[in-house]
């Protein structure tokens, strides 16, 4: 039997994968498409993104490859990065979502994951030993639980009959990477005044030649899975810059809009979803990429712990105890964002007041926390301000925090060198250092780097080994 069957080889899956596979677990990625699709929809990494990828050591591959930027900024309301973020990683990443793609769909083969391209899920069935999954083939696979990264049209959450409560698009934006005859400074010259007004166009040089192009489309369409045509592209583009700027040979087209939904559960006894499956929303911010890719590395660790068998009661199922609120967040901070870019009245007066309020630093970073997701803090309960946050990537004596966490372990950092992970040493790494940035005697970190302890009490530690780590050994 397989131990974990994922829906869907995109970002969050396969990253799912990597994770799973961490964990010493059987993982079989099932991809409807035959190849890589080639439609660039997300275009960069954010703060906690990046930390993610640092703390499985993936992040030089990345860097490798990616163009930094200042991180601010707020429904295209543009701010200086706030000055002393909680982060070594002040900045966005940006590369297009098909090379992230690849390169975690890289990582996750390196690992041993069995990633299959051209098998579509069309069917599932579970009991209380596994469940079983049909595909388009006919072929039957047996796994002891299914993870569905299969987009906003999830098949394997209808098949669950979940539901995904929210609002239908009511705009929809034409996106495509097309050649155009206009010259660079007449691109340029049109972008600049059309987006005073219209923060819904853009049109950006590609590295390779060609320009990577996003206009308003005239309606929303009812299909739309069909991608629109180079003369809807052409045409409402002249509706909204009053030039098609010589279009032709495009590479892909497609279309978004700006439903929002949220799947009411994220479980459904042996069957999850994680990504768009769970959570679709407007794209401002640039969040989705993200949220998924974080989704992946909240529950990979628990799952495992799972199958495993060590895993407390409930451990499981914090993963949507925990990431529910989280995109329910994000879903609103897109609203806000789409609202702050309309060309209404009140939208705009609404605009420069928030454009005023961002000027105060507090509320500059209060929104690059939100969008970064650094200020994300899990409910644990009161107790010290880092209960329940990341801890960013601390300088100890002998190297770095995230160094440590690559085997994707819990870890207790120990600056007393008087404390113990005994009887959890086969799922908690215990170092013994000191870092000039932690002010604080011991932490003691889950797999994704969350504090759940802070402290210098053997007994308090122990419970709270117990309680994230299971039983000890």
């Amino acid at each position: 039997m397989i131990d974990v069957i994922i829906a869907g080889g995109g970002p969050t899956g396969v990253m799912l994968a990597a994770e799973l596979r961490l964990q010493g677990l059987g993982v079989v990625v099932l991809e409807r498409d035959a190849e890589p699709g080639e439609i660039v929809r997300g275009l960069g990494l954010h703060t906690r993104s990046l930390e993610v990828l640092d703390q499985r050591g993936l992040l030089e591959r990345f860097l490798a490859v990616g163009t930094q930027y200042p991180i601010g900024g707020f429904a295209g309301i543009a701010k200086p990065t706030p000055a002393h973020l909680d982060t070594s990683f002040p900045h966005i990443l940006g590369l297009p979502q098909t090379v992230v793609e690849r390169l975690l769909a890289e990582h996750a083969l390196e690992v041993g994951t069995d990633l299959r391209r051209g098998c579509e899920l069309v069917g599932l069935s579970q009991d209380e030993d596994g469940v079983t999954v049909e595909l388009a083939d006919g072929t039957r696979l047996r796994s002891r639980y299914v993870v569905g990264c299969d987009g906003g049209r999830s098949t394997v959450r209808k098949l669950l009959g979940i539901g995904f409560p929210g609002e239908s698009a009511r705009h929809e934006w034409l996106l495509a990477e097309v050649e155009l005859a206009a010259g660079a400074d007449e691109v340029t010259a049109v972008m600049t005044e059309v987006r005073k007004t219209q923060l819904g166009f853009g049109a950006g040089p590609l590295p390779g030649g060609g320009y990577r192009l996003v206009t308003p489309a005239l309606e929303v369409a009812e299909g739309r899975t069909r991608p629109p045509t180079l003369d809807e592209l052409k045409e409402a583009t002249r509706a909204t810059a009053g030039t098609d700027f010589g279009m032709h040979s495009p590479r892909w087209l497609s279309r978004f809009g700006d439903a929002t939904r949220l799947a009411e559960h994220y479980r459904a006894g042996r069957v999850l979803l994680a990504g768009d499956a769970a959570h679709t929303h407007p794209p401002m911010g640039g969040q989705g990429l993200n949220l998924g890719i974080q989704d992946a590395f909240n529950l990979g660790w628990k799952l495992a712990a799972e199958i495993h068998g060590w895993a407390p009661e409930g451990l499981l199922d914090s993963y949507e105890a925990e990431r529910h609120p989280v995109a329910d967040s994000v879903l609103n901070n897109t609203r806000a964002q789409s609202e702050l870019m309309s060309l209404e009245p009140g939208a705009r007066a609404v605009r420069r007041l928030v454009s005023e309020l961002m000027d105060f630093e507090e509320v500059n970073r209060f929104l690059v926390e939100k969008v970064s997701a650094i200020g994300i803090r899990y409910d644990f309960g009161e107790g010290h301000y880092l209960l329940g946050r990341r801890l960013r990537d601390v300088g100890l004596k002998r190297g770095r925090l995230y160094a440590r966490m690559h085997a994707g372990r819990g870890l207790l950092l120990d600056q007393t060198g008087g404390l113990s992970v005994a009887g959890w040493g086969d799922r908690v790494d215990h170092v013994v250092d000191v870092s000039e940035e932690l002010d604080v005697p011991a932490v003691l970190l889950r797999p994704d780097g969350h504090v759940v302890w802070v402290g210098d009490d053997q007994a308090e530690l122990a419970d709270r080994l117990a309680q994230w780590f299971g039983t000890a050994g």
